[in-house]
């Protein structure tokens, strides 16, 4: 086998590897979400005191994060089902995953300042 990636650029397989990828990135979220959220029923001090480690720019940017995991992993899982149930859908998958790109770096960008707006204005100085 040639060295360096099995993948060699092909578009479904790097959708199959990014849906994986984002699949795990929301299920260890959700475990996180639970537990934290779980915390004010053990303490009500505590869980104020953790919600208070996330409001930072780190956090935020992860926040970022998770929305474009949430929404390529969405989209693309459109995708794979118009292919799986769609008689035209293998054919048309190669277009159907550009499409998706396209509405995911469009929505994206439009999420930019909405999810983003307190660290901008924290390094911006503007509130």
């Amino acid at each position: 086998m040639p060295a360096g990636t099995m993948y060699r650029g092909r578009e479904g397989m790097w959708s199959w590897v990014a849906h994986r990828v984002t699949g795990v990135l929301i299920f260890f979220f959700l475990f996180v979400h639970v537990l934290d959220t779980s915390l004010v029923r053990v303490s009500p001090e505590a869980y104020d005191t953790v919600i208070a480690t996330y409001k930072n720019p780190v956090v935020n940017l992860m926040e970022f994060g998770l929305v474009a995991a949430i929404l390529f992993h969405a989209l693309n899982g459109l995708r794979i089902i118009a292919v799986d149930f769609w008689a035209k859908g293998p054919k048309m998958q190669r277009t159907m995953l550009w499409s998706v790109v396209v509405v995911w770096v469009v929505l994206m960008l439009g999420s930019i300042y909405p999810v983003l707006q307190h660290t901008i204005h924290q390094l911006f100085g503007k509130g």
